[in-house]
């Protein structure tokens, strides 16, 4: 079913509302949800609003939260969450990074008590749009087993950049530290069908094809074995230890209606290019690289196809299974 985004959003927001999530927070994370599928992303974008309508009836979040500033002191702030969809404190900590980004030169805001937040790189966009470098880090439910371990320990613990560019869309490097992102796991168990070989362990630690194991008793390869394994660690202490969160095996599975609130963490940094080579200098070294990198014929700037993804869906609507509209729609429509 093709359909527009303000429909999309109004299904969306409507169905979290009627989970028990205030309007303000219900509409935050909805706004998001169709940015991520107008940007071609559906693995994060209404297939989450059933998960997230679990959340709230099950008691994982709480709807009525409020965000708040716990921790302020001159380029930093930490943000409380308060355990309800998270849409609305990334937004505060966007809004706090770049204003103190402005007068300071750079800034860094946490968030904790948090949970699941979509995709990191849509959050990064106002900063780039403000012409600053954005960067933001979120931690995880257990997904990866410490190098040489079985047992899985950190999150996929994803990692996003946001470059500006003047007069072009920013360059957008947004990945998962794990060789899928655990959505394409999620929607092949939705399906019923087997994933590759390569993506996954089970319980034991081999390599499974099972979908349901690898999500719910599972974890999965790390991108660049050890490497990859090292950097996983690096983010889980960022996110984890500077905001006071929870580490990946303290967070029940955000794919699960049961268990606990996740109370993970996530960290935003903004960068002015301005106080720094200066503005006109940024851009025109930019320029540059990415000059350079498309001489070479098949090269791809990242974030380009989700930018043309959300100029072809402004025009023509966006494609959603109809199965899964019905779902959100008789979500909307509990009493």
């Amino acid at each position: 079913m093709r359909m527009q985004a303000q429909e999309l959003f109004r299904l969306a927001s409507l169905a979290l509302q009627r989970a028990g999530a205030r309007p303000a927070m219900a509409e935050a994370a909805a706004r998001h949800l169709v940015e991520a599928e107008t940007q071609g992303l559906p693995t994060h974008g209404m297939s989450r609003v059933p998960f997230y309508c679990g959340m709230l009836r099950k008691g994982r979040a709480d709807g009525e939260a409020q965000p708040a500033i716990k921790a302020d002191f001159g380029a930093t702030c930490l943000i409380d969450n308060a355990d309800g969809l998270p849409y609305e404190s990334c937004a505060m900590a966007v809004e706090q990074v770049l204003r103190r980004a402005r007068t300071q030169g750079i800034a860094f805001a946490g968030v904790t008590n948090s949970a699941h937040v979509g995709v990191l790189g849509i959050h990064l966009q106002p900063i780039a749009a403000a012409g600053m470098v954005g960067v933001a880090f979120t931690n995880s439910p257990a997904a990866i087993p410490a190098w040489g371990g079985r047992k899985a320990l950190f999150g996929t613990n994803p990692v996003a950049f946001a470059f500006p560019r003047r007069g072009q869309d920013p360059l957008v490097i947004d990945l998962a530290l794990t060789t899928v992102v655990r959505g394409k796991i999620m929607l092949a168990m939705q399906k019923g069908e087997r994933i590759p070989e390569g993506w996954a362990l089970d319980r034991d630690g081999r390599p499974t094809t099972d979908p349901r194991e690898a999500i719910e008793r599972g974890s999965l390869f790390p991108i660049g074995g050890a490497k990859g394994a090292m950097l996983a660690l690096a983010f889980e202490l960022i996110c984890a230890a500077l905001t006071g969160s929870a580490i990946g095996p303290e967070a029940d599975s955000f794919f699960s209606e049961e268990g606990n609130r996740p109370r993970i963490g996530q960290a935003f940094l903004a960068i002015n290019p301005g106080v720094l080579a200066g503005q006109d200098r940024y851009f025109e070294r930019v320029e540059t690289v990415v000059t350079t990198m498309l001489a070479d014929a098949g090269v791809r700037l990242p974030g380009a196809k989700r930018f043309a993804s959300a100029q072809r869906t402004a025009t023509e609507g966006i494609e959603v299974a109809d199965d899964l509209i019905a779902r959100v729609r008789k979500l909307g429509s509990e009493s």
